[in-house]
């Protein structure tokens, strides 16, 4: 019997970042388990805001549909998060596997930008 790789729990997000998570998942029905996510400041000349990386992870059948769904409604959905606007949602990579089970792994990238 195979031993299941052992993964660090993930620290709880609050605030903007929470809600970024809650939105994104809602496109998949509520399936996914977000393994990572990283956000770092970004800024122009006239905007400023956050870039957010999300890896996701779909495991049964009716969650890797719901990521299928995901990554076909990402790029053109109209977010609504209190105080910031999402000018950039792409699926910069897509990982499908089928044994031992199959697994589909998604990362997401958000540029957050403050709204007002």
């Amino acid at each position: 019997m195979r031993a299941e790789p052992i993964v660090p729990a993930r620290t709880p997000r609050r605030g903007n970042s929470a809600r970024l998570e809650r939105a994104v998942l809602a496109l998949s029905g509520g399936h996914g388990r977000i393994v990572e996510h990283r956000e770092r400041s970004w800024a122009s000349i006239t905007f400023a805001g956050t870039r957010h990386t999300l890896r996701i992870v779909f495991d049964t059948p009716d969650a890797i549909e719901g990521g299928e769904a995901l990554i076909a409604m990402l790029p053109n959905h109209e977010f609504a998060l209190p105080a910031r606007l999402v000018a950039d949602a792409t699926v910069s990579a897509v990982d499908h596997v089928l044994e031992p089970a199959p697994q589909l792994t998604v990362t997401c990238e958000l540029l957050l930008l403050e709204d007002g």
